[in-house]
């Protein structure tokens, strides 16, 4: 099959790029190179076809497009960090360059839109459902809240081009995913946590480090993305993408402090003096995967000692 994959050379979009070369398939990559790097194509050169542009380039984007099998579009300014540093840029690429895409795409063509965890705001208190509402904090408090609300609308426009052009869409929503080639400059808190253990600084935990979450290792996400998009059945529906356990990030910190055998301490930085005045967060994020059993018959499974181990030790030779 033929393969195109926006956001290809981010951690996340080059080892699905190296997944898909391993199952045979031919693989192009659109990438604006603003957060992905060419490096982390490395492996997959130079058995790739790689473009660098933006989904906001509708005739580049057309053009890449035609005659492909599968599209798997992962483009989009990331994370909290970026949205607040880029408000404006974070609506218009990751709400038209989704658009630009689902109205480009033939009804032929399989499509896998990569959501985020996000969409859930401030979440339910609890382990969180794909049926659950999303609540969303007010813009007049934090900007914060622009990238959650910019995942949302991809989810309404896919859901909407599926029931109204019959188009083969698949939205997933991942939960932190780590792992090699991730980098902490984005505000990812695991890389950031490792480097600074690594280097023998303060460990910096923002709030109270009461917040939970839940990781997920970036080989098991590539996979669990390419076969939910084998399935007819995932057309038009919502997957959450998380690993099972439920962990505190003043314990990730710790974790990670007993990996690297680290000297640092873990020193806690209120949200105001990390992000500015008004920042909110949620304190729980927890993601149900039930649904996604279901349908696989799995779910991301490495443990989290075992998910720090493996980045600490891809971290390792980065800094070395």
């Amino acid at each position: 099959m033929k393969c195109l994959i926006t956001g290809g050379a981010g951690s996340i979009g080059s080892h699905l790029a190296e997944l898909l070369l391993d199952r045979g398939h031919a693989v192009m990559i659109l990438d604006d190179l603003s957060t992905g790097k060419i490096s982390n194509l490395i492996d997959a050169q130079p058995r790739i076809t790689f473009y660098r542009g933006s989904v906001l380039n509708e005739e580049l984007l057309s053009n890449l497009m035609m005659g492909q099998d599968q599209i798997y579009h992962l483009a989009a300014v990331v994370g909290v960090k970026e949205a607040l540093s880029r408000p404006l840029e974070t609506l218009e690429v990751n709400i038209q360059g989704t658009d630009n895409l689902l109205r480009l795409a033939t009804p032929e063509q399989k499509i896998l839109v990569v959501s985020s965890s996000e969409v859930y705001g401030y979440g339910a208190g609890s382990a969180l459902k794909e049926q659950d509402s999303c609540i969303l904090g007010s813009p007049l408090k934090s900007l914060r809240w622009g990238y959650g609300v910019s995942k949302l609308v991809d989810e309404f426009l896919a859901l909407a081009y599926t029931r109204s052009y019959k188009k083969r869409i698949t939205i997933v929503r991942p939960f932190n995913v780590v792992g090699p080639r991730q980098t902490g400059f984005y505000g990812m808190v695991l890389p950031n946590f490792i480097e600074q253990a690594l280097e023998g600084k303060p460990i910096t935990v923002f709030g109270t480090g009461e917040q939970t979450r839940c990781f997920a290792y970036v080989t098991e996400v590539v996979e669990i993305f390419y076969e939910l998009l084998q399935w007819e059945e995932t057309i038009g529906d919502v997957y959450n993408v998380a690993g099972r356990e439920e962990i505190r990030i003043v314990n990730l910190a710790r974790l990670v402090k007993a990996i690297t055998k680290s000297n640092s301490e873990i020193v806690f930085v209120p949200y105001e003096e990390a992000y500015g005045t008004g920042f909110e967060d949620a304190m729980q994020r927890f993601a149900d995967t039930r649904h996604l059993n279901e349908v696989l018959g799995h779910v991301p499974s490495i443990q989290i000692e075992d998910v720090i181990a493996r980045t600490v030790e891809w971290m390792r030779g980065r800094l070395c």
